[in-house]
């Protein structure tokens, strides 16, 4: 069940991308970023009061807040560059850099969490990597 909404992100992504490339047209980048996270955040609040899920605050311990906090930072962090970037760019360049994340996702997992790394995984990487250089090169 998981791979239906790992495609529904990646259909929502490249909708993101594409609508906001419209949306962002004469808005400041930054302004454009804090109402799309203004959206999201009354989307995210809405669904955790639709499936009763609010109960769970005050479950979560010192440790989970932290890196909850710093995982929103680098997400806010992200959405900011990015909508710079497709407001001065070409979302079709800048769309393949921005998934450059997932070769460095799997970099990441490998070194701190010791994930192991198939060798398909590795030639997946590879190809990411040049498909990207392939696609953003002029």
């Amino acid at each position: 069940m998981w791979w239906i909404y790992a495609v529904g992100s990646a259909v929502f992504a490249a909708l993101t991308s594409i609508l906001a490339k419209i949306g962002i047209e004469n808005v400041n980048s930054n302004l454009a970023t804090a109402i799309r996270t203004i959206v999201v955040l009354v989307l995210a609040w809405g669904m955790v009061f639709l499936t009763g899920s609010q109960s769970g605050l005050k479950e979560i311990n010192g440790k989970s807040w932290l890196f909850l906090i710093l995982s929103g930072l680098a997400t806010g962090l992200s959405w900011l560059c990015y909508y710079h970037a497709i407001q001065v760019g070409d979302v079709s360049k800048v769309v393949p850099i921005d998934k450059l994340s997932v070769v460095l996702t799997i970099v990441l997992a490998f070194v701190i969490f010791h994930e192991t790394i198939s060798w398909k995984s590795l030639v997946g990487c590879v190809l990411i990597g040049a498909g990207t250089l392939f696609m953003v090169m002029k």
